[in-house]
């Protein structure tokens, strides 16, 4: 692999090729036998972060599924009153 392979990704730590693998040597000298375990840790790790983060942005952005349109707006409507009609009934005999 060229240096330029590496360059961008550990760009911001200012680590070379170099300083890469010595510290690869030493990960395998320090953690030799729990590395596959380490390894899958790590895996489940990130796998849950990123289920995490989906989750957040779901939340955040909203779907048209599930907005409620309102009602579109209508004019008035003009309301006839239909008064009732008294008929002249006979005065009550007391």
């Amino acid at each position: 692999m060229s240096t330029l392979a590496f360059q961008p990704l550990f760009a911001f730590f200012g680590l070379g090729t170099q300083e890469i693998m010595l510290l690869l040597v030493l990960g395998v000298l320090l953690f030799g036998r729990n590395l596959p375990s380490l390894g899958r840790s790590l895996g489940k790790t990130v796998t849950e972060f990123k289920k995490g983060v989906k989750g957040l942005e779901d939340d955040m952005e909203p779907t048209t599924s599930r907005t409620i349109e309102p009602e579109p707006v209508r004019p008035p409507q003009r309301v006839t009153s239909t008064a009732p009609k008294f008929e002249d009934s006979p005065p009550p005999k007391v």
